[in-house]
Formats: C-alpha cells, sequence, structure tokens
C-alpha cells in the first residue's frame, strides 16, 4: 500500500507596493501641522473684533434710525446678541457645528466672568471712595460714638464699639458652629442610616432659614424664656444658628470627595474609626473644611436683624459679651447711613470699608490653616512627623531585637516540632530510626547470600 502526501501549491511571491507617488511631480510634499486647540488665533481674534463692531453698528441702527428703540440697557442687550450671531456666522466658515457652539459658549462664559468681577470691583470700588472721608481719621478706629452726635464733624467719635462686637459676636458663633458642624458632617459621611438622611433633610432646609426668624427663636427662649438680657452671647447664638447649616452642608458635600480606598486602607491596617477619621479623613479634607467655615463666617458676619434684637444697641464701648447690649458693623452701617446728615453716611460706608477689610482678615486666615492640600506640610509639620518617625524606628528596632541568653556564645535552642507529649507516644510505638552508617538492614549482602 502506498502512501501519496499531498502538498498545498506554493503561494506567488507578493511583489512589493510602490509608493504613491504625489499628484504632481512638481510639487513638493507638504509636512502634517498638528492643529491647535487652545489659546487665540488671528482668525479668532479677527471674528470677535469684526463681531464687536457688526453687533455695535446693528444696534446703532435699530436704535437711531429703524426703530423705535431707546434705553442703555436695551442698547447693550441688542449689541450683545447681534454680536453672538454675527459671530457664530464667522466662525461657521471656517469650523464645524460642534466647533461653534463651544466657542459661542467660550464667549458667554467669559462675558458672565466679566460681569461678575466688574459687579465686585463696583462695589468694593464704590463703598472705598464713599468712605475716604472718614477713613484717614485715627479716632475712627479707636473711639466710640458715645460722645459724638449727628451734627459733630469726624474728627469726633469712631467704630471702634462696633468692631469689637463684631469680633467678639463672631468668634462666639466660631466655637460653637465649627465643632459641631464638622462633628454633624462627620456623623452625616461616617454613619449612613435613616436618621442621617433625615438630619441631611433637616439640615438643607435650614439653610434656607431666614435670619429673623433664627433671632426670635433666641430672643424667645435666651430673652424671654430663661430671663436673661440682651448681649454678645445672645447675638452669638442667634449667629451660630445661621451658621451651622451652611457648615454643615459645605463640610458634608467635602467629606463625600474623600476617597474609600483611604479609609479602608486605614482600617485594614488595624486603626479603629475614630483614628482613621482624626488622621486620614479629617486632613485630607482640611482645605475644604476651611471653604465650609469661610462660607459659614460670611453668612454669619454680616447678619443685622439677629443681632438687632438680641444684643440691642449702645453707642459705648462694651467688651463684656455676657452682659449688656452690643453692637456689629452692620448694625452700625444701618444705623449710619439711615441718618441724614452728610458725616453719618461718611461713618456708614467707612464702617462697611472697614466690614470688608476684616472678612477679607478672616478669609486669609481661615486659608493659611486649612490652604495646604493633603500630602502638604509645612516646615513645623515636617519636622514634627521626622521625630515621630525616628520614634516608632527606635521602638520597631527594640520590639525586633534578638533575646539575651544567659551563656554568652550559646546558640538559641530550637523550638520543638512537635510537643513533648506526643514525642513520648512516637518513641514508645515506633522502633528506633536505623543508624546511616550501618547501612539499611532490609537490603541483603552477597554473604548472605
Amino acid at each position: 500500500m502506498t502512501v501519496v502526501e499531498e502538498t498545498a501549491p506554493l503561494p506567488a511571491p507578493v511583489e512589493a507596493v510602490p509608493a504613491p507617488a504625489s499628484a504632481s511631480a512638481g510639487l513638493p510634499d507638504v509636512p502634517d501641522v498638528p492643529r491647535r486647540i487652545g489659546g487665540p488665533t488671528r482668525s479668532g481674534v479677527l471674528s470677535l473684533c469684526g463681531a464687536a463692531a457688526s453687533g455695535l453698528c446693528v444696534a446703532v441702527l435699530l436704535f437711531g434710525e429703524l426703530a423705535p428703540f431707546s434705553g442703555a440697557l436695551g442698547f447693550t442687550v441688542t449689541a450683545y446678541l447681534a454680536f453672538l450671531v454675527v459671530y457664530a456666522v464667522l466662525t461657521g466658515l471656517e469650523e464645524n457645528g460642534q466647533a461653534v457652539l463651544d466657542r459661542v459658549m467660550s464667549v458667554v462664559l467669559w462675558t458672565a466672568a466679566a460681569l461678575l468681577f466688574a459687579a465686585l470691583a463696583l462695589v468694593v470700588g464704590f463703598t472705598a471712595w464713599r468712605g475716604r472721608e472718614a477713613l484717614p481719621h485715627g479716632n475712627f478706629f479707636t473711639q466710640d460714638m458715645q460722645a459724638a452726635g449727628p451734627l459733630d464733624p469726624l474728627g469726633n467719635g469712631g467704630i471702634a464699639h462696633a468692631m469689637l462686637g463684631s469680633l467678639i459676636m463672631i468668634t462666639i458663633a466660631l466655637l460653637i458652629t465649627v465643632p459641631l458642624g464638622l462633628a454633624c458632617a462627620v456623623y452625616l459621611n461616617q454613619i449612613p442610616g435613616r436618621f442621617s438622611r433625615f438630619v441631611r433633610t433637616i439640615v438643607e432646609a435650614m439653610t434656607a432659614l431666614p435670619s429673623i426668624v433664627a433671632g426670635l427663636m433666641v430672643y424667645a427662649t435666651w430673652i424671654l424664656g430663661l430671663g436673661m438680657q440682651k448681649s454678645g452671647l445672645a447675638a452669638g447664638f442667634a449667629i451660630s444658628v445661621m451658621m451651622l447649616p451652611i457648615v454643615i452642608r459645605a463640610a458634608d458635600v467635602v467629606l463625600r470627595l474623600v476617597p474609600g480606598t483611604l479609609t479602608e486602607a486605614a482600617e485594614a491596617l488595624g486603626a479603629p474609626r475614630w483614628r482613621t477619621v482624626w488622621h486620614v479623613v479629617l486632613p485630607t479634607a482640611r482645605s475644604g473644611l476651611a471653604t465650609a467655615v469661610i462660607l459659614g463666617t460670611a453668612r454669619g458676619i454680616g447678619e443685622t436683624s439677629p443681632v438687632l434684637l438680641t444684643a440691642g444697641f449702645t453707642a459705648a464701648l462694651n467688651p463684656n459679651p455676657a452682659s449688656g447690649p452690643m453692637i456689629s458693623l452692620p448694625l452700625a452701617v444701618f444705623n449710619f447711613v439711615k441718618s441724614p446728615e452728610p458725616t453719618m453716611i461718611a461713618r456708614g460706608f467707612g464702617a462697611a470699608a472697614v466690614l470688608m477689610a476684616l472678612v477679607l482678615v478672616l478669609f486669609a486666615i481661615a486659608r493659611i490653616i486649612g490652604g495646604r492640600g493633603p500630602g502638604h506640610q509645612s516646615k513645623r509639620q515636617a519636622r514634627r512627623s521626622a521625630r515621630a518617625s525616628r520614634r516608632d524606628t527606635a521602638r520597631f528596632a527594640e520590639l525586633h531585637a534578638p533575646g539575651l541568653s544567659l551563656f554568652e556564645g550559646a546558640a538559641p535552642a530550637e523550638p520543638a516540632s512537635t510537643p513533648p507529649a506526643a514525642t513520648g507516644l512516637l518513641d514508645k510505638s515506633m522502633p528506633p530510626a536505623p543508624d546511616p552508617a550501618a547501612g539499611d538492614p532490609g537490603e541483603t549482602t552477597g554473604d548472605n547470600v
């Protein structure tokens, strides 16, 4: 029987495909230029300028020639809308629809940011300009209004009593709000459940609580119910009621952003829950928690109606928050500017400028305390961490050091692999081990054979 092996035919050799020649042999190859994604371009700047000129011209034609329109606000809105339409058309000549939408929305966002910055600059500049008459006087910061009247010049009287009152009230409110707010936020974040959902709902509802309601609550319970007098302490309680939901809500949102892998790693190493929260969760969210405190401070330091209900009004300096009426800077501004005298109005705007400066200082202090992100330490914290690491290294070395023996040079005894009782049983029931030098007893030699 013959076996015939069938072989497949070999494939034909593949010829090398020549590279495609250029369409025109005389033109050089054009290199690929990457497209520029961000940053201004010449065509983009020209499109913006042309669209702005076109929008202005359209508004001038509509308000001056074609339509009976009038008003500065309407003129501005019409010019801006025409600018957006023309800019979209000019951008569409070079880009596709998605790029046109992106360019137009970028212009809208830049416009919104410019408007917000202009409004902030206008408020700060107008307040400082109107208070320029009172701010250069040194007595404005060192005296109170006890010996000064509405007709007195700016050389008499000041806002020292209002500055001290604001500092005392906001300090009391922060001492109450920061521990309670952060503790409540940690509870909502670390202990989920039905009750935590209920607490979160109450906190969200309290963020829209009117300030006059908080003042009335403290006035009814602290002053009418307990019989206490109006004081800075009562005003601090009312301000803390306004600040507490803001701090809790903002801190809860920040703590949710902490990665769960950090807490899982800490608990896997054996750390209890409180140590994980104190050493892992809170330091990681430190900058966000500082922002939450800043938001609460901004809400509380500008309150007027709760202070008026709970602290009263006084023109004298009162450093004792537990007794006697006390005034804050917002309440002083309200009382100054409602007077028809120019000097009192200048004092009001000067007090408003001082209030803005005080808020800026408090924000800067809070940012310095909590502005460092996770993993970034100051020099003092780095030295403290280095000392703690050296102590831990020495302690670990002592724990893993070899034990001392009674006789020098004696080798430590090896631990028995089996317990003594089991060793005795094995010795009695099993024959002794054969000697390796004597050979295997089961083997037969030639002599025995």
